[in-house]
């Protein structure tokens, strides 16, 4: 009689799965501490302008010069780490996890770890207008990379748990664990190896670090929003709102890598470090006379509803975030553009609304709706990743209500970017890497994406 060998095999490939989600579960674990370690900290180093006031005697010019050199301070000492040590580490993480899951990018996880969390510590608290996100889930790829160099994963699992420790990083962003598994559904589905295992361990590593977010920072919406229930009449609004926020996202993501190529020009032909300390001294200033046009904006949605600005106001906050969500992203520092996306639609949202009273008398609370609705319409006609979008908002703003008018924004507002030409911003983002890496033009791809000597803070955005 033979001996039956299969059990075996099935028993062995149990456990190996077994702890593969015991690494997945602690890359979530590890990710999310860091995660919101990095965002606890950031909050309390915000505070400095106001330590410096009681210092300076007061606002005034002088007080304004001091933010302004303090930032620049701390924006070219981030951009400083990124150039000097990991260059790749500049802007966003999640064109590198892509680039990484399809095998073009390289993860230095021991260089990234250090230099997007303490580069990010110092960019993020400068003031600059960029994502938290951008460290967090570059931080949760660098932790995967790590387990899967110790454990010397195969190919495949190795490129799930990217996936994995990136979601997790963008838990620990948003408290959003479940638009955070869509987000590499929807975003890396060229690269993701869909299977059971990898799919659980997405998960997996995703709640986890949804779950110590909370033990350490509390249980709320990040963005909470009260919203009124809205007539079916009103939905036509918002497929016309869906309709502007495709066109503007497909200029929004023109007018980045515009923004990006013109620090790479200057850095060039002058310094790489002129750019920052402009942008730096900027927003220093800016922090003082105008703090609506700096920052992330994780908490400008609630603000700018719960303060009812008039119409010039609120339009004077959508151009500066613009202007400065751009100038912030290209100077090379650690940072995302989630945040900056969310906030700066929530401002477009409202000023839609306050133009949409102006001809018509609208229902009590529905500028809340058109913000909520606003932020996942950018967000769609930017990243193209509509299902993300809707499901972020919820989760960010708990404001369920206001479901069917962000479906229908998000739905429009990623169809009308695609028929203008609209392309994914990190698809672009990485495409550009690659080009600037191999010396290629842009949409090709090279054999080998890591050999290029020279890949300033610029060029990795």
């Amino acid at each position: 009689m033979q001996p039956d060998h299969s059990s075996k095999e099935i028993v062995s490939g149990h456990s190996s799965d077994v702890i593969f989600y015991v690494v997945a579960i602690a890359v979530g674990a590890i990710t999310g501490t860091l995660g919101t370690i990095l965002h606890l900290g950031v909050d309390r180093l915000l505070a400095w302008p106001k330590m410096l006031r009681p210092i300076l005697g007061g606002e005034g010019p002088s007080y304004c010069l001091a933010t302004g050199a303090v930032a620049a301070i701390m924006v070219v000492l981030s951009v400083w780490l990124v150039r000097t040590l990991v260059p790749e580490a500049a802007g966003s993480g999640v064109q590198e996890i892509e680039g990484a899951m399809a095998g073009l990018r390289k993860i230095r996880w021991a260089r990234v770890l250090p230099v997007k969390f303490f580069g990010g510590f110092l960019s993020l608290g400068s003031g600059l207008v960029i994502g938290r996100e951008g460290p967090t889930i570059h931080i949760g790829a660098a932790v995967s990379q790590a387990f899967s160099e110790w454990m010397r994963l195969p190919d495949r699992d190795g490129r799930a748990l990217l996936a994995a420790g990136g979601a997790a990083g963008l838990a620990a962003a948003f408290s959003a664990p479940l638009a955070s598994i869509l987000f590499v559904i929807e975003e890396t589905r060229r690269q993701f190896p869909y299977s059971l295992k990898s799919y659980t361990a997405l998960m997996l590593s995703s709640v986890t670090s949804g779950i110590v977010t909370e033990a350490i920072a509390g249980r709320r919406p990040f963005m909470a929003l009260s919203v009124p229930d809205i007539s079916l009449l009103w939905f036509p609004a918002f497929i016309v709102l869906g309709f502007f926020l495709g066109i503007l996202g497909v200029l929004f993501n023109h007018a980045l890598i515009w923004s990006l190529d013109l620090s790479l020009t200057i850095g060039r032909r002058i310094s790489y470090y002129v750019f920052p300390v402009v942008v730096g001294f900027v927003v220093g200033v800016l922090l003082i006379v105008q703090p609506e046009a700096t920052m992330g904006g994780d908490n400008l949605a609630v603000r700018l509803i719960g303060e009812n600005l008039p119409l010039t106001i609120i339009a004077i906050i959508v151009v500066s975030r613009f202007i400065m969500t751009m100038a912030s992203y290209s100077t090379g520092v650690p940072g995302g553009i989630f945040a900056p996306i969310l906030s700066l639609a929530t401002a477009i949202g409202l000023l839609y609304g306050l133009l949409l009273s102006s001809v018509l008398p609208l229902p009590a609370g529905v500028e809340a709706t058109f913000a909520a609705a606003a932020m996942g319409g950018l967000f769609s006609s930017t990243v193209r990743a509509p299902l993300v979008g809707i499901v972020l908002i919820a989760e960010l703003t708990g404001a369920y209500s206001a479901l069917i008018p962000t479906i229908l924004t998000c739905l429009f507002a990623n169809l009308i970017a695609d028929w203008f030409g609209g392309r994914p911003i990190y698809e672009v983002l990485l495409e550009r890497t690659l080009a600037l890496a191999g010396n290629q033009a842009p949409n090709t791809t090279p054999r080998n994406a890591n050999s290029s000597p020279e890949i300033g803070g610029w060029d990795q955005r």
